[in-house]
């Protein structure tokens, strides 16, 4: 069996199991979603939000795309932000890149891929910013890595960039924007250490209000 028809059976089963575990897991789930996070993370089929971080269905708010990108222009990012932040409340958001990337590696080779190649056009521009570290590094691998690395940095900051984020920090709410790598090859975690929870870590440039 392949498929549509393989998917089906699988949900069924699923859903057995789930009725199994908590008799009442879809009566409640479906009343209203009460996520504690919005991750932000990449489209890569290998990186199961959920699964890897050990939460289940309706404890993870979730938008991916090609190399976990927030562009400050992009209205899909920005409407998933504010419902998720203003609307559920998330105080928590997490910004994960991992290790093999494939926008990221797109974006080191001189070529072309088509049209996503206007999307990670916003990778290039930070292996550009950032050519004298990265050129520092001899082994490909490495650099690499550290590419993945520096741009899912560079998304926490956008993400704080936002009046989302500033006004709400301006209201005293707590909000946390966390950068985190997925490693394919271990299934861990690696916390970049690079959490921004007020304005006062944000570059001035940014500041769309002013501090009080």
């Amino acid at each position: 069996m392949t498929g549509l028809k393989q998917l089906l059976v699988n949900s069924h089963k699923w859903a057995k199991e789930k009725k199994a575990q908590d008799p009442n897991f879809f009566t409640n789930l479906a009343k209203k979603q009460n996520p504690n996070y919005l991750w932000i993370g990449c489209a890569d089929s290998r990186v199961p939000a959920n699964e890897i971080v050990g939460l289940d269905a309706g404890e993870l708010f979730v938008h991916r795309n090609v190399a976990n990108l927030f562009p400050h222009s992009d209205i899909n990012c920005l409407s998933v932000l504010q419902f998720g932040l203003e609307v559920l409340e998330i105080e928590e958001v997490i910004v994960c890149g991992h290790y093999g990337c494939g926008g990221v590696a797109a974006a080191m080779e001189p070529a072309q891929s088509g049209l996503v190649d206007n999307w990670i056009r916003y990778v290039r521009d930070i292996y550009f910013r950032e050519r004298e570290q990265l050129n520092t590094i001899l082994d490909p691998q490495e650099k690499f890595r550290k590419l993945v690395e520096l741009n899912t940095i560079y998304q926490v900051m956008n993400v704080c960039h936002t009046t989302v984020v500033q006004n709400l920090w301006a209201k005293g709410k707590r909000v946390i924007v966390h950068g985190c790598v997925y490693d394919l090859e271990t299934g861990l975690l690696k916390d970049l250490d690079c959490s921004v929870s007020s304005l006062k870590q944000v570059d001035k440039k940014y500041h769309t209000l002013k501090l009080i």
